[in-house]
């Protein structure tokens, strides 16, 4: 075939530089006989030579355009079947034949085209391939490294990455030939959902790298087995059966999965086990995880769970106690459902009930010793023996009657010893006794604790309405809140002692039957109250500082320790404002109660005391400046009424002059006017006697009322 090429181009050259020569020796080359041109109406060599008219160019020119002229060329002659030495090599029909032969060594390529090629040739890097082309292409050693006797002659598949670079190379790549391929394949089967092979072949962020078909894919680590996979170094280099679970077309990437296989495998397993399930029947299984609430098996491809309260009799908190992974054991059945295929199993089914196997000697009024195995409010639960329990109840502790806290006695694995009160193997159940195991201290009561008696005991208790003291093991009573002072109040008894104090008590009163013990406190002492009523009476001032307030008032701390209580109406101040806590202030006594033992004080009665004396002092004033005006006004109204009735008889004297003189007038009219002349003389006069009479009564009443201010 490089031979023809070669001939090709030998042959275009000659033919280029024939083309290039004069037409004169073209034709020389190609015939040795002369050639005739036959010449129509011969003119004469000496003949005029008649110019055209324009008329004839007009239609030379017409004629040229309407018809095509057809250039001779020196190759119009020329004999393609002879070559250069004049001799003819081919005859028409060869040729024809040739040709077509030729023109089927070329093929039609494109880029991305998967093609067939022959191995040519092999170097220390590159392997040489014949692809049908008019060259030959060269591909990488590396892309053939799963072929190990790769050797000339070969077939191979290769993808037609360009046919001609920038240098005219033909670029081949069967690397990218076998990643279509096995794409092609990684469709179909994701399709039909086979089950392929492929080689693990590096580990990666998540999961694992995997060869299916010469492509890469990815196996994420949750899918490499139902079981949680940590250590992916394992699963390097091995060959494996996967299940392509996800393709992604644009990206051309693809998920498989092992998961997928052993899970179906497991699900032919675990349809033929729930086939097989009846309760009570025993399967041996594996422990496959451990959780705070139990265990799940491994039944042969179908997962159990047993419950912690499964695992054993007796109890456990956690069911690593007594099972660990991987762990193989007998578990039997105890319920199934089929729908949603859950198993319940069970252990401790497989021993017999502890109950029907109690041991010898564990009956009523013997001594036991336990573990505290639960603890609750009312009571605490000792593990005599696995699966056989106890309860000390809160009233089998002590013999005191006294409150206890059940936590607070109790601790989780402490072991008590205890006698058993009742035993009930029917329904299982234990009642124990700790305070049994000494005598009853309230037997001799009456002699150990006699009313009246001083003691000194423990605070073991607080409440909101008193304090619970022990005396002795066994033994205690209550100081009610009112009897721990004489004086002060308490909102509650943690004010005056703590739990773990020791107090001074006195016995009030005894209830044997009860097991009670009245204690009292203040009763130590005498009661103060008798003697301080003179001191704090009703009106009597006393400083006094506020401790607490509240809504209602304030407690006053008064002196010789007292305590008195002032309404938030009887601490406004007389400038308008109101005490406040940590204030001083005198307050006067309102109420003193000695059988309630309450002090009622004010702070506002000081103040309106002296505001009220004051108005008192006022209105005495006025009264007495009353009383004084008074009779003053008498005093005067008095001589008024004298002057008046002196006037009274001398006008009447007047008058009966008048009469005399009216009648005398009568005679002597000329003399008429002087009588009255007189009498209106005598007018102001006495007028002038009453106001001298109303002064002279004023003046010493004025005078009075001076000395009386003074």
């Amino acid at each position: 075939m490089n031979f023809i090429f070669k001939q090709l181009n030998a042959d275009a050259q000659e033919n280029a530089g024939a083309a290039a020569e004069p037409v004169e020796e073209a034709s020389t080359a190609t015939t040795t006989a002369p050639v005739e041109t036959p010449v129509e109406n011969p003119q004469p060599a000496d003949a005029p030579v008649e110019e055209p008219t324009p008329a004839d160019e007009v239609k030379a020119e017409a004629v040229a355009e309407s018809q095509p002229v057809q250039e001779e060329t020196a190759h119009d002659d020329f004999d393609w079947s002879v070559d250069k030495r004049n001799v003819s090599s081919y005859n028409k029909e060869e040729k024809e034949k040739y040709d077509k032969v030729y023109e089927n060594t070329f093929i039609t390529l494109n880029d991305g085209e998967l093609v067939n090629g022959t191995v040519v040739g092999l170097t220390n890097t590159d392997v040489v391939l014949n692809i049908g082309f008019k060259s030959d292409g060269l591909i990488s050693l590396n892309e053939f490294r799963d072929l190990q006797n790769l050797k000339v002659g070969d077939e191979v598949e290769v993808m037609i990455v360009e046919k001609e670079d920038r240098e005219g190379h033909l670029n081949l790549s069967r690397k990218q030939a076998r990643t279509t391929r096995a794409w092609e394949k990684i469709v179909e089967v994701n399709k039909t959902g086979e089950v392929v092979t492929g080689l693990v072949t590096s580990k990666t962020k998540g999961g694992l790298i995997v060869d299916v078909f010469g492509m890469e894919t990815f196996l994420p680590g949750s899918q490499i087995d139902v079981k949680p996979v940590t250590d992916y170094d394992q699963f390097v280099g091995k060959t494996m059966e996967f299940k392509v679970v996800k393709i992604n077309e644009t990206i051309k990437n693809a998920v498989v999965s092992h998961k997928a296989l052993i899970e179906s495998d497991i699900e032919a397993q675990r349809a033929e086990i729930i086939g097989k399930l009846e309760k009570g029947q025993v399967l041996e299984g594996t422990v496959k995880n451990i959780t705070d609430f139990g265990a799940f098996m491994d039944l042969g491809g179908l997962d159990g769970l047993l419950y912690i309260t499964d695992i054993s009799w007796g109890r456990i908190s956690h069911p690593n106690e007594v099972l660990k992974m991987d762990q193989k054991i007998n578990v039997v059945v105890l319920d199934f459902d089929d729908e949603k295929k859950r198993i319940s199993l069970g252990l401790k089914q497989l021993t017999p009930h502890p109950w029907d196997v109690l041991p010898e000697g564990l009956e009523e009024g013997k001594t036991v010793k336990g573990k505290v195995v639960n603890i609750e409010d009312y009571g605490a639960f000792l593990e005599i023996n696995p699966g056989v329990e106890g309860l000390v109840h809160v009233s089998e502790i002590t013999w005191a009657n006294t409150p206890i806290n059940a936590k607070e006695f109790f601790k989780m694995g402490d072991e008590h010893e205890a006698k058993i009160v009742t035993l009930d193997k029917d329904t299982r159940k234990m009642s124990l006794s700790i305070k049994q195991l000494t005598e009853d201290p309230w037997n001799d009561i009456e002699t150990r604790f006699a009313e009246g008696s001083k003691h000194s005991g423990e605070v073991k208790n607080i409440t909101n309405y008193g304090v619970f003291v022990e005396l002795a093991q066994g033994i205690g009573g209550m100081i009610h809140i009112s009897d721990l002072s004489w004086l002060k109040r308490f909102n509650h008894p943690g004010e005056y002692t703590k739990v773990g104090q020791s107090i001074d008590v006195i016995i009030l009163g005894i209830d044997k039957d009860n097991r009670k013990l009245q204690l009292g406190h203040k009763q130590l002492e005498e009661d103060p109250w008798n003697a301080l009523q003179d001191t704090f009476a009703v009106g009597s001032v006393h400083e006094g500082t506020i401790t607490r307030k509240d809504d209602k008032g304030a407690t006053v701390q008064l002196p010789y320790g007292l305590e008195g209580f002032a309404p938030n109406r009887h601490l406004a101040t007389k400038d308008g404002k109101s005490l406040n806590q940590d204030d001083a202030a005198e307050f006067v006594v309102i109420e003193f109660d000695r059988n309630e033992k309450r002090i009622v004080v004010s702070h506002a009665r000081l103040w309106e005391q002296e505001q009220y004396a004051e108005r008192e002092t006022a209105k005495k004033a006025e009264r007495a400046d009353q009383e004084k005006t008074k009779k003053v006004v008498k005093n005067i109204q008095s001589k008024v009424e004298k002057a008046t009735l002196g006037d009274l008889g001398v006008l009447a004297d007047l008058k009966k002059k008048m009469d005399a003189e009216s009648k005398e007038a009568s005679k002597a009219p000329a003399k008429a006017e002087s009588p009255v002349e007189e009498v209106k003389a005598e007018a102001p006069k006495v007028e002038a006697a009453k106001d001298e009479a109303i002064a002279d009564e004023a003046a010493p009443a004025a005078d009075e009322a001076t000395s009386e201010e003074a």
